[in-house]
């Protein structure tokens, strides 16, 4: 055998010049198109058309594009349904259902008729037909992802909706299918309506406690990743088993298994870039292979077809976009993001045209015949073009307002800087979960991890540990696309160490793992967080965490009296508002009536998105009442004050024997409120008894800040 024979006939066939050749288009159709200000989504799809058996044939459309075709279509489905806002997408459920049946009756019209009047096919054909303009394939969803749109009203409304289509596009897929196997009576759709309820409760049900599970009880990156890939091909598989397409089962998986992935977790940054680089690429090159561009060139009624079919989708769909804003009074680029994100065909509307062509009627002709196949083809091509211009043009008028929006924010709000101290390796990876869900997303390089060496106690073993434990906590973040500082320091003790590098770095805010007791005479908080309290007037956050802090499913935080006339008292309320949002997880706030009007008055003002609930706690002796609201899956949060403050209380002095006693099975976080800055103006609420005590809790909390700054 010659050295040299590289075997590189066409079309090759060679595993290694083949994923060669992918990956290359992968990597260089962005470069190229991005010069040209055209989305690199249709750069794939040309390149599968120029290499494909109707273009130059380099490649085949064999098996791998199949597989891993498959495995991008349920990705993007999936990552569809994971990075939804689900609390916004409840409050746009309505728009959903009605923008879903008004992007499939309007082309079930529109379709049937074009069909009929003017390709002149049967009824059976015309809805069949139809029914494919009716779906859409979210093909564009990856530029979403890139500019961090998915939380728009707009792009929830069409994801919600694409779930209202196709679902019922596949119906008609599967009810037209059965006629033809003569298996559609009574009891066809008895059992279709019935296979499909249990299987959406199965996923709804069980997906989600499988999930916590796996989760609380395997905390290795690869392990995790792994689970997800495979919830998402049960969900898919057991759709299919059913008889309907498998990309509602990933879709369904990705809105289950929402809340278990924080958005800016390790675990969600890892699935959006393996999807985005690999995967989905490999469907849309594979998309661009089954196009036959030529055939529109040789005559008869492929070019015919071609044309009603693609003017039809695309009038259909922007029609539906164009009722929807109106109705809900949207503005005109909410209406552009709607019909870029629905107006692309792909997968459904493949399986639909390819079990059509196989479908063969009495007359012995083809349900669908190769014009329709061919058209199709070109219709996919044509529609995720647009797709993809008007979606990418959408997104950065969107990209534009809020990168002005946040610059007009960035003003107004000071530098967030979290400090995380990383002295024991157990703890490590919670505390970088915490510190990520309660930062601004807005403000970059807000982490610092420290490492103190204390200066009698020091050794090489020591500072190797100290640095392994500064790497762990940087992957960690890292692994979440954000940047860490770290900081190795000497100091007489690491407390010393702490104050000061919150001085230098100017950190706003520090957390800190719960101090383990040694004996019995050893205190609850340690010496570490006693003497920290007593050199810094900035937040702290003592923080001890039984589970994972994505598998959380409730934040209950316990306020005492007067805690709103501290300086930190909103940064407090902003930064778990945070984490309840980014968390999915309710977030039940308990204080006396005074305090708990205030906390509505900020929430509602800034936070309304938030899941939120609010009970009296009459007093704070009473805090062991929250024994009975607080669960094993439950965050307790305890507001407490350093001593001399506005809402300083002496029971808090017993606040250590209570928690250690009666919340020793449930994760804790210890808050002391920030104290640095102006304090907080009281609005005075509607009760006219409340006017002179606010006015004096400001004066008294203004003099106190004074006395700070002096000493």
């Amino acid at each position: 055998m010659n050295l040299f024979d590289l075997n590189l006939t066409l079309p090759i066939s060679d595993p290694t010049w083949v994923f060669f050749l992918v990956l290359i288009i992968i990597l260089f159709a962005p470069m190229i198109l991005g010069r040209l200000h055209i989305p690199h989504i249709i750069g794939m799809i040309l390149a599968g058309v120029l290499i494909g058996e109707h273009g130059f044939h380099v490649l085949d459309r064999d098996s791998s594009f199949e597989l891993f075709g498959k495995v991008g279509l349920y990705y993007i489905m999936f990552l569809a349904g994971l990075e939804m806002d689900m609390e916004d997408f409840k409050k746009n459920r309505t728009k959903s259902f009605v923008f879903g049946w008004l992007t499939f009756l309007i082309p079930m019209a529109l379709g049937i008729w074009s069909s009929m009047s003017m390709l002149g096919y049967g009824f059976l054909t015309a809805v069949l037909l139809a029914s494919m303009y009716a779906s859409h394939t979210l093909i564009a969803y990856p530029i979403i992802s890139r500019y961090g749109l998915s939380r728009l009203r707009s792009v929830n409304i069409t994801i919600g909706g694409t779930a209202v289509t196709v679902t019922l596009a596949l119906i008609i897929l599967a009810v037209i299918g059965g006629m033809f196997k003569g298996t559609v009576d009574g009891w066809f759709w008895v059992f279709l309506v019935a296979k499909v309820a249990f299987l959406g409760f199965l996923i709804v049900f069980f997906f989600p406690r499988i999930g916590r599970w796996f989760f609380r009880k395997y905390d290795d990156s690869v392990m995790q990743f792994v689970f997800v890939l495979a919830m998402v091909f049960l969900g898919g598989g057991l759709m299919e088993f059913v008889g309907m397409e498998g990309i509602l089962g990933a879709f369904l998986a990705g809105l289950v298994l929402n809340r278990l992935i924080p958005h800016v977790s390790p675990l969600m940054n890892r699935l959006e870039f393996v999807g985005n680089a690999l995967f989905i690429p490999y469907f849309l090159i594979g998309v661009g292979m089954i196009i036959d561009v030529r055939s529109l060139f040789t005559g008869g009624e492929a070019l015919k077809v071609a044309v009603v079919m693609t003017v039809v989708a695309t009038f259909s769909k922007w029609l539906a976009a164009w009722i929807t804003q109106k109705i809900y009074r949207m503005q005109s680029n909410e209406r552009s993001m709607i019909f870029g994100l629905s107006n692309a065909q792909a997968a459904a509307t493949l399986a639909a045209v390819l079990i059509g062509h196989e479908i063969i009627m009495e007359n012995g002709e083809r349900l669908l015949n190769d014009d329709v196949l061919n058209g199709t083809v070109v219709m996919i091509l044509f529609t995720c073009v647009i797709s993809s211009l008007v979606t990418e043009r959408s997104a950065r008028r969107f990209a534009l307002d809020e990168n002005v929006q946040a610059e007009e924010e960035a003003k107004q709000i000071n530098k967030e800087q979290i400090l995380i101290p990383v002295a024991n390796p157990e703890t490590i990876e919670d505390l970088v979960n915490l510190a990520l869900v309660i930062k601004d997303a807005k403000q970059k390089n807000a982490l610092v991890a420290l490492n103190v060496i204390n200066d009698n106690n020091s050794s090489e073993k020591k500072e190797q540990q100290g640095k392994r434990n500064l790497e762990k906590a940087a992957m960690i973040a890292a692994a979440a696309d954000v940047p860490v500082t770290m900081v190795s320091r000497y100091d007489l003790n690491i407390a010393s160490g702490i104050i000061h590098t919150i001085k230098e770095y100017e950190a706003t805010d520090i957390v800190i793992g719960l101090h383990r007791k040694a004996n019995i005479v050893d205190s609850f908080f340690g010496h570490l967080a006693e003497s920290l309290l007593k050199g810094t007037h900035r937040e702290v956050m003592i923080a001890k965490f039984l589970m994972p802090v994505n598998t959380l499913r409730r934040i209950n935080i316990a306020v005492p009296p007067k805690a709103e006339y501290e300086s930190g008292f909103s940064k407090w309320v902003e930064h778990f508002c945070r984490m309840g949002s980014i968390l999915g997880c309710r977030v039940h706030f308990f204080a006396n009536e005074r305090t708990l009007m205030r906390i509505q008055q900020l929430v509602k003002k800034r936070h309304a998105g938030t899941p939120t609930e609010f009970s009296i706690l009459e007093e704070w002796e009473d805090l062991l009442l929250l024994t009975g609201q607080v669960n094993y899956d439950h965050l307790l949060v305890v507001i407490s004050a350093r001593r001399g403050s506005i809402s300083y209380d002496p029971s808090f002095e017993r606040l250590p024997a209570q928690l250690g006693k009666y919340f020793s099975n449930n994760s804790l976080i210890i808050l002391y409120p920030d104290q640095f800055g102006e304090p907080q103006e009281i609005v005075s609420f509607s009760d006219p008894r409340g006017h002179n005590e606010s006015q004096h809790y400001e004066k008294v909390g203004k003099w106190f800040y004074k006395w700070l700054k002096k000493n």
